[in-house]
């Protein structure tokens, strides 16, 4: 059985915060992402969510950051 090998994930506000881009941004660009490119949903109590990205997630969403970027100049 193939298990997942994802340890770590970084939420969306972290990955924001270091790349100095906007939250709101960054989500949008991750509704063109699925849960095999890396897009996390962490649930907490009270019905509280927050996107995280494994590894892979955050590269994908460096290159569509990039492409964003690249269309809206």
């Amino acid at each position: 059985m193939q298990r997942n090998k994802v340890y770590a994930v970084t939420t969306l506000a972290k990955v924001a915060q270091e790349w100095e881009e906007s939250e709101d941004l960054l989500h949008e660009l991750t509704e063109q992402m699925d849960t095999e490119d890396g897009v996390i949903w962490v649930y907490g109590v009270e019905e509280h969510a927050v996107l995280a990205l494994s590894e892979d997630g955050v590269e994908c969403l460096r290159d569509l950051l990039g492409e964003h970027k690249r269309d809206h100049q």
